[in-house]
């Protein structure tokens, strides 16, 4: 059978054996319905109007009150006219109005944690052109800064010891809101919750309690989970936020589909709406579906997906890429799996993007490093730099510490896998430099690793659109009691 993958900027055909078994989310396992578009409003007002755990925010907020609302940048969310970011925080404003709270006492922050500084023109496709014009002039919309100590404030450690600086616009408010996600997420089962907050509007030691190699290569941690260590430690975070505050965060979170559509909206105390979010997002994120193991997982690698363009061609960001699908698909995966992937591989690091990352890359060719936890003993070096710091502030780059996050993360397909080919590379090179073995296309790729790996008849998984859609966590199809 012929089936395409994501390539660059185009798709690669393969030729795979008729037996071959493809997922594509939400085709081959549709989702649950998704709320219709002339229900959203509804819907989601009754959400926030019926928060659990707490009082709505009419009885939260008042004349005087300092609002700030809390927003995750355009790695997630959909961008539609009626995405969840975009309906959600209207319908909140008209809330906020209806008692008394001042347009000039709303601050709208953009979390997005290390990740780069939303610009003007993400900013007004997440939030669309009404709010955009709303409150953009007037200076009411900034992103996080976790390099301004001016508006950051440590607040100690959790029982566990785990550092927490956070955002002082957030700290300093009388209420703030959570707008958030429950999209199924390699990093502790989901975004939204508490993953938000201790992830978006903290600071590089924070997360370097949880984005290492002694969180992230547990054995917790891949299959994902809701019960990692990593998702504890998001929820300590978050709820020691809430302790030195002295008030509870309102979050408004919607289970999405496979097109980033809402199924539910849930609103309230995280504490008490995460887990229940977490009910219907399991539906469609963890799949019960395979009835094999796979010996050979293939996929593409677009160039530009996620984290931005670049990604499908950095090598460092390739890897954390197919480290993902393998944090996401384990369950299925047979013990000695192959990945064989698509990818044009061609020295584009995005350097603007990712300042450090060549530098990463080229001290991992040396230097006795023989795996990439090997780099990880210079995370603070890299972290503390100054001109990657500065490029992060003023320039809408990574934080250089989120290259060690990544790092870690992809030293998981290496932990997991018999090997890992990379197809079409037109500067091969990078791939071998990341430990990949490389052929000119998927049919060579699999021809290699019937001879040596995996035997003359392996179950074979396609995953095309793997990296353009919604993500799932597939499942052996007897389900798994671990979740």
């Amino acid at each position: 059978m012929k089936v395409s993958f994501e390539y660059g900027q185009g798709m690669v055909d393969a030729v795979l054996p008729d037996n071959t078994d493809i997922f594509i989310p939400g085709e081959t396992v549709p989702d649950p319905p998704c709320i219709p578009e002339d229900k959203l409003e509804e819907e989601t007002l009754k959400s926030i109007r019926n928060p659990m755990g707490m009082p709505p925010l009419t009885q939260l907020a008042h004349k005087g009150s300092r609002v700030v609302i809390i927003f995750p940048d355009i790695v997630k969310g959909g961008l539609q006219p009626t995405a969840h970011r975009k309906l959600s925080i209207k319908l909140i404003l008209k809330e906020l109005y209806s008692v008394g709270v001042e347009k000039k006492d709303i601050l709208m922050i953009c979390s997005n944690g290390l990740h780069p500084r939303s610009t003007e023109k993400e900013i007004r496709a997440i939030l669309g052109e009404e709010l955009f014009h709303e409150f953009w002039y007037t200076h009411q919309i900034i992103t996080h800064d976790s390099e301004d100590y001016d508006h950051m404030v440590g607040l100690g450690t959790t029982d566990r010891g785990d550092p927490v600086l956070m955002n002082k616009y957030v700290y300093d408010s009388d209420v703030a809101i959570l707008i958030g996600h429950t999209q199924g997420n390699p990093y502790g089962g989901y975004s939204g919750g508490y993953k938000h907050c201790s992830t978006g509007i903290t600071h590089w030691r924070s997360i370097a309690s949880h984005h290492v190699p002694q969180v992230m290569h547990r054995k917790d941690f891949t299959p994902v989970s809701g019960h990692s260590l990593m998702r504890t430690k998001f929820d300590e975070i978050g709820q020691h936020m809430e302790k030195c505050m002295g008030k509870k965060f309102f979050c408004c979170d919607a289970v999405l589909d496979t097109y980033s559509r809402q199924i539910e909206i849930n609103s309230g105390y995280a504490k008490v709406m995460q887990p229940h979010s977490w009910i219907t997002a399991d539906k469609r994120t963890y799949i019960p579906w395979a009835e094999k193991k796979y010996d050979v997982m293939v996929f593409g690698l677009p160039q530009n997906f996620h984290y931005g363009d670049g990604m499908g061609t950095n090598p460092v960001m390739m890897m954390q890429a197919i480290s993902a699908q393998v944090v996401r698909h384990k369950r299925v995966m047979s013990d000695h799996c192959v990945i064989i992937c698509s990818s044009i591989c061609n020295g584009y690091f995005h350097d603007e993007r990712w300042p450090y990352m060549r530098e990463l890359y080229d001290l991992f060719q040396k230097d006795y490093m023989n795996t990439l936890p090997d780099l990880n003993r210079y995370g603070e070096y890299f972290a503390t730099n100054e001109e990657y710091i500065r490029r992060y502030r003023y320039c809408n780059a990574f934080h250089p510490f989120h290259g060690f996050s990544m790092i870690s993360s992809a030293h998981i397909a290496e932990m997991n896998t018999a090997a890992i080919y990379v197809c079409g590379a037109q500067e091969p090179g990078y791939a071998r430099g990341m430990g990949l073995k490389t052929r000119a296309t998927i049919e060579e790729a699999l021809e290699d690793a019937r001879k040596k790996f995996t035997g003359p008849e392996p179950n074979i998984l396609a995953l095309p659109k793997t990296f353009k859609l919604g993500a799932v966590h597939l499942m052996m199809k007897e389900g798994d009691p671990c979740l």
